[in-house]
């Protein structure tokens, strides 16, 4: 539940706040890498409760006192719903519910798309998912997929269980009125820019900034004033290469590397951009871009985005292929043009409205948990 591990992890706290709103009680059981103990938090506020186990074993999530707590309480529950695969977590969750007779969903998390599953440790995820993880989700009574592309893309793997598609919510009233763009130029006064560019995701190798930065160049060549934010944090390795490419391509003081934002600063980076770009290889989602819509941004996406692929079919994201030269002619047709620009910004807050609301996302939730448990109460008593 900490902030730092992303956008899809967020999205937890929007499904159950959401969740509550509609009526279902709901608690959050989870690890955390640094915890030395196990900690009970309750958001008197929210009405939400979660518990944080410490991991003994930080590679794969061993957690002991995790084990017994699910061990001694998950057969109180009508349904579990388990988020991530390739963890301890998920996969005594997936255990331990089956053999308590109570039905359990898995969200992959991306982590079963065909990038995920090939490029980082694939050997090793092949022979886990064969021999571990595969015959439990065979048992799951449904997978919750994230996109129609996620679900295509998961598809090969022939797991068992059938596939629902719900899409991500956010919690959208922090962004119907953005902070002053003044709070973010106070945390870094000496950034000036006419026009900017803001990337606000994890630094990862997925999330092709090794693209940006020379479709970043090409915009320079055509567009004088305009400046690259890169919000966020991740592998300190790659952004040691990025920034050192960026050097090499001769644009290192046209771009503010800011770190990880959270609260007013990160909802005020967003008033002071003047597009949002990510052009990323692989998102079975795309949860910053769907923050950069709901804040009335204009908004360039690559095609390897899922929510992409579905806004750009109602013309609210300019979307693109994976390539350096394609990226740069949708921000410099967004550079040029405000009223593109304003167009772009008032679909895209739009679309985020009407499909990722928390109370729509929340209702679409709640019908399939008592479609499934109706389902699983069919199966046990024919």
């Amino acid at each position: 539940m900490d902030p730092v591990f992303g956008g899809p992890v967020a999205a937890i706290y929007v499904m159950a706040r959401g969740l509550l709103n509609a009526g279902m009680t709901v608690d959050i059981v989870t690890v955390h890498p640094r915890a030395r103990s196990s900690v009970a938090f309750d958001d008197s506020r929210e009405g939400l409760k979660w518990q944080s186990f410490p991991v003994q074993l930080a590679g794969y999530g061993v957690s002991l006192p995790l084990w017994r707590w699910l061990k001694a309480h998950v057969h109180e529950y009508d349904l579990v719903h388990i988020h991530g695969v390739f963890s301890f977590a998920s996969l005594m969750a997936q255990r331990l519910a089956r053999r308590a007779g109570v039905p359990y969903v898995v969200r992959p998390f991306g982590v079963l798309n065909r990038w995920g599953m090939e490029r980082r440790k694939s050997w090793l995820k092949h022979f886990i998912f064969k021999w571990m993880e595969k015959p439990v989700l065979d048992h799951a009574h449904a997978l919750h997929f994230t996109s129609d592309e996620e679900a295509a893309d998961v598809a090969r793997l022939a797991i068992k269980a059938p596939g629902f598609v719900i899409p991500l919510g956010l919690d959208l009233s922090p962004y119907q009125q953005l902070p002053p763009a003044s709070l973010f130029e106070a945390q870094f006064p000496n950034f000036k820019a006419d026009q900017t560019i803001l990337f606000l995701s994890r630094i990862d190798v997925k999330k092709g900034l090794d693209l940006l930065l020379p479709a970043f160049k090409l915009v320079l060549s055509k567009i004088n004033g305009v400046k690259l934010i890169i919000a966020g944090d991740g592998d300190l390795r790659l952004m040691a290469d990025l920034k050192r490419a960026a050097e090499e391509l001769g644009i290192a003081d046209r771009i503010l590397w800011t770190g990880f934002l959270t609260g007013d600063v990160r909802l005020a980076v967003m008033a002071k951009a003047t597009v949002f770009c990510l052009p990323s290889r692989s998102e079975n989602f795309g949860m910053a871009l769907l923050e950069a819509m709901a804040a009335g941004l204009p908004c360039v996406a690559t095609d390897q985005v899922a929510l992409s692929v579905e806004a750009a079919r109602a013309g609210a994201v300019s979307m693109t292929p994976v390539e350096a030269v394609p990226v740069a002619d949708a921000l410099i047709a967004l550079l040029e043009d405000e009223q593109l620009c304003m167009d772009l910004s008032s679909k895209a807050r739009e679309y985020a409205t009407q499909n990722h609301s928390m109370a729509a996302v929340a209702g679409r939730l709640k019908k399939f948990y008592e479609l499934l448990c109706s389902t699983s109460a069919k199966h046990a008593n024919p």
